[in-house]
């Protein structure tokens, strides 16, 4: 048998050193075909001959050395590896049209580890259909140096296999050269070292931005219209997709169109400070369309730019579904016109977003202290924040103001603010200082000024004439009651810093 055997390998051995020569990486199709050279010797035992070619050809791996098998393999070996691996794959359930012009690995088993690695991660075989290019992955190049730093830098072991998903193109990306780069760039931007795994878990496609590009010239663009370099780092903690806007097609249209309402630079630089998401409205599919509809439910183009500024999400929202069922409530159940419901959206424009059921609780409790609808209708368009509020706080300032004050309901038609105000760190001191005095003002008088301001009028030899509350008109002065004894300090504000002041409530 061992004979037999040494003569066959002799005999195929003669049969490769007499054979005609071929280009490198270029195997006969068959020989079967061929006229045999006449030099060559009869096979005594030609399956056996054949058997050993065959377990040559489809096994090379047992009789080559392990190194880079692209070097050593010749185009026919590849060719046989690519067909067992695919079968393999496709035997899982795997869509292997996409492999074509990726490497594969040598063997089964390599690519049998590279699948199961994927799969403990928690990702499916559907998932490796919707990015196949993963299988070309090395574990140890690849899989175990990205992933390992992941996990480093504060994503979760158990949340690995969901970044990965999300994002895949990062088994590919250079540790060293690709993926710490940005990460000192995020760091470099005030972005806390705890809030990292956060951000990418966000936005994930961040890993893959190139620093000089997209990312660099939103940050800068936002610091030259005044938001402050400290935000920046807290602004993409909280919306990192604006990182990979462009600042020409998508965030400065934007900002020209929000300052041309009447906008300062200054309030919206300190909206996009607070809620960075509002970069991501669309200009044309949803901030426009909103800002045409408050205006034809009535709301006045010079009181746009306070509305947006105490509510900067109004822009974003489906609004006239819900200004239309909020107008329709307005009028059916409060009895407010539509004109009324735009005065109170400019005064309140958080009220769209309010729900009914609470809407509906304290103007029931005012009801039902004797105050007709008429006047309770008044009360909501010229204060708003009274359907905002608590009733049990309503109950607790109307028995004060009916026991202890002693004064009639009209005054409250006319100051509805009176609710507003703390009970025991405003109204009740104030009020028992009048007493102690044996001063009887309005509620207006008393409550609605700043704790010096009701101190210099206590100390005054004469009582102030009573004025309406502040308002705002854009491109005009902002006018305040008793301006003749307003300060200096408030005299040299700007108009600006005003509206900040008294319309941002961010």
């Amino acid at each position: 048998m061992a004979s037999s055997l040494l003569r066959g390998r002799r005999i195929i051995t003669k049969i490769l050193s007499t054979s005609p020569k071929f280009p490198p990486n270029s195997y006969p199709v068959s020989q079967s075909n061929q006229n045999p050279s006449p030099q060559l010797p009869q096979i005594q035992n030609p399956s056996r001959v054949l058997q050993v070619c065959v377990f040559s050809t489809q096994f090379p791996e047992y009789e080559m050395p392990s190194v880079t098998w692209g070097v050593v393999q010749g185009r026919k070996e590849k060719l046989v590896s690519r067909v067992i691996i695919c079968d393999y794959l496709k035997s899982l359930g795997i869509i292997t049209d996409e492999l074509e012009s990726l490497e594969l690995p040598s063997t089964v088993e390599v690519m049998r580890e590279r699948v199961e690695f994927i799969m403990r991660l928690g990702l499916t075989v559907d998932d490796i259909n919707e990015y196949p290019l993963m299988l070309g992955c090395s574990v140890r190049k690849n899989l175990i140096p990205v992933l390992g730093y992941l996990e480093k830098i504060g994503i979760q072991r158990s949340k690995l296999g969901e970044f990965v998903k999300n994002y895949p193109q990062v088994l590919h990306a250079s540790v060293v050269v690709e993926l710490a780069p940005v990460i000192k760039s995020l760091r470099g931007l005030d972005v806390e070292k705890e809030d990292i795994g956060y951000v990418l878990m966000k936005y994930p496609e961040i890993l893959g931005f190139k620093l000089e590009g997209t990312m660099s010239t939103s940050v800068a663009y936002l610091v030259s219209i005044g938001v402050n370099p400290r935000d920046i780092g807290p602004m993409v903690t909280q919306y990192p997709y604006f990182l990979g806007m462009r600042v020409g097609t998508m965030i400065k249209p934007l900002v020209d169109y929000l300052v041309s309402l009447g906008l300062p630079k200054k309030i919206l630089s300190r909206m996009l400070e607070k809620r960075a998401y509002i970069l991501g409205y669309d200009l044309d599919e949803t901030v426009k369309p909103n800002v045409e509809c408050l205006l034809s439910f009535g709301v006045r183009k010079e009181s746009l730019a306070s509305v947006i500024a105490q509510y900067p999400q109004i822009i974003g929202l489906p609004l006239k579904a819900k200004m239309s069922s909020q107008q329709y409530f307005f009028n059916l159940k409060l009895k407010v016109d539509p004109e009324g419901f735009a005065r109170v959206m400019e005064k309140m424009p958080q009220i769209i977003s309010l729900n009914q059921n609470v809407i509906l609780k304290p103007v029931e409790f005012l009801l039902g202290r004797g105050l007709p609808s008429g006047d309770v209708a008044k009360m909501v368009v010229k204060c708003p924040q009274l359907v905002a509020l608590r009733v049990d706080r309503m109950k607790n300032s109307y028995y004060f103001f009916k026991s202890e004050m002693g004064r009639p309901l009209q005054e409250l038609v006319e100051f509805p603010e009176y609710f507003t105000y703390s009970l025991e760190s405003r109204i009740k001191p104030r009020y028992n200082r009048l007493q102690n005095k044996g001063i009887r003002t309005s509620l207006n008088w008393f409550l609605n000024c700043s704790d010096q301001r009701f101190e210099e009028r206590l100390q005054g030899d004469y009582i102030e004439p009573e004025r309406s509350g502040p308002s705002f008109c854009m491109g005009g002065k902002l006018e305040l009651p008793g301006s003749e004894i307003v300060s200096d300090d408030e005299e040299e504000e700007s108009d600006n810093e005003v509206l900040y002041k008294r319309t941002v409530s961010l």
